[in-house]
């Protein structure tokens, strides 16, 4: 029989992949924990949480046996004009925990729905109270998933470029790190004053995408404060910032001004299934609460509020929410603090920075880009030592499933650190590659 690997290359088109220069897939078998077992028995330590949805580790008990009881008993039924007891209980714990007065749970399939159903609720918030406000603001080199909407309101780069002449105009901030903070806030308040903005959109704290960049709470209370005073909409895209990665259980939760509108994935699920959830405030949801049927939200999906995915969700926050995850957060935000205290000043580096269980190493070079020549032997560096880590250009990071273990931790930080004694003797006859 063929292996998994060998069979795969016929049949299948993998995401973010050069198929042509990069035919070869991992035939993955088994997870178990922070690891990530292939056929041939190797065990690779998933250091990014495959794509950053991992939170409890792989094939997590509980979260298997509620997903299999859900299963003998309501798999999935239409979610328009009816209802079940899985949607609902989450739809509530969620807005226990959520930041903000947080009122209203829609449902979708994964983050880039959840943030197209932001989009179209705070444009059609304006439209359905009468006002003109059309324009939507983003930050520069923002990622908010790949369906057109959240291409839209992405920073324009290699996502966007075959498909630039069919996004509609958003306007792009300065990035509100140190050094630009006032300029954001300059250009924010420009914007703003021109009265037909109908929604700031950002990713809390940490931009994901455009290499882990990272700006402090007081920035964004900052542009959450200005929309709040200007009558802008509010949109938090927390689907990598949110449960626990950048410290609390959200990061919109650091600051005194809710957003409107919250977009959640990834995590959601433990990273099981895959779910998306837009939560709205009341004020969202009244603006569509009216017998005239044009006002109400023209948005639904077939699978919307699976039963089956939303027992995973239950079954992920029952994980979250108790005093052993918390202190795991902690023990490895505090290991990626004396991490980052060890090789602060290293030649290879130009930057480390962290937020919460988030760390990411900018490595020096001449030509810091998505394209950094030294990307796939830097990938294949790390995959020699059993570690799943997807540089993002010249930048590493670390986002791990939360009960990774110290040693574990150790043996990263040990790699990493192997990685920058070699690297300025890697490459020499490396090219530029895209991602894999």
């Amino acid at each position: 029989m063929p292996s998994i690997r060998e069979r795969d290359r016929n049949v299948i088109w993998h995401p973010y992949t050069p198929m042509k220069t990069w035919p070869e897939a991992i035939g993955i078998v088994k997870g178990e924990g922070a690891y990530l077992i292939d056929e041939e028995g190797n065990r690779y330590l998933d250091a990014i949480a495959s794509w950053w949805v991992n939170l409890h580790g792989h094939a997590h008990p509980h979260i298997a046996q509620k997903v299999q009881e859900q299963m003998h008993t309501l798999e999935h039924c239409i979610f328009a004009g009816f209802t079940h007891e899985p949607a609902v209980r989450l739809a509530e714990r969620l807005l226990d925990i959520l930041p903000g007065p947080m009122d209203k749970i829609f449902y979708s399939d994964n983050g880039s729905t959840a943030v197209e159903v932001a989009i179209k609720m705070s444009l059609q918030y304006w439209n359905n109270l009468g006002v003109k406000k059309t324009r939507l603001l983003a930050l520069q080199n923002a990622y908010h998933g790949d369906t057109f909407g959240a291409m839209a309101v992405s920073g324009r780069s290699i996502f966007t470029a075959a498909f630039t002449d069919f996004l509609f105009d958003v306007t792009f901030l300065p990035f509100p790190d140190a050094g630009n903070t006032e300029a954001c806030m300059v250009a924010l308040l420009a914007e703003l004053q021109s009265g037909d903005v109908a929604a700031l959109i950002v990713e809390p704290l940490v931009q994901g995408s455009a290499g882990m960049c990272m700006y402090a709470p007081a920035a964004l209370e900052q542009l959450f404060a200005l929309c709040r005073q200007h009558e802008a909409l509010i949109i938090a895209d927390e689907v990598m910032t949110g449960f626990g990665r950048t410290g609390p259980l959200f990061a919109s939760s650091l600051v005194a001004t809710p957003p409107d509108m919250i977009c959640l994935s990834k995590g959601l699920t433990g990273g099981a299934v895959p779910l998306g959830v837009t939560a709205a405030t009341q004020k969202i949801f009244d603006a569509f609460y009216d017998s005239d049927r044009t006002k109400m939200l023209y948005h639904g999906h077939s699978f919307t509020a699976n039963a089956t995915v939303c027992a995973a969700a239950l079954a992920s926050l029952d994980l979250l929410l108790t005093d052993t995850c918390e202190a795991d957060r902690r023990r490895i935000a505090a290991a990626h603090t004396a991490f980052a205290l060890r090789i602060k000043g290293h030649k290879s580096l130009a930057d480390i920075r962290q937020t919460g269980t988030i760390i990411a190493l900018e490595l020096a070079t001449d030509h810091p880009s998505y394209h950094y020549n030294l990307r796939d032997d830097i990938y294949r560096f790390f995959l020699s030592r059993k570690i799943i880590m997807r540089p993002l250009g010249n930048i590493i990071y670390l986002l791990p499933p939360y009960c990774i273990t110290n040693d574990e931790l150790a043996y990263a930080y040990q790699c990493i650190e192997e990685l920058l004694k070699h690297l300025p003797n890697m490459g020499a006859t490396s090219v530029a590659t895209t991602d894999v």
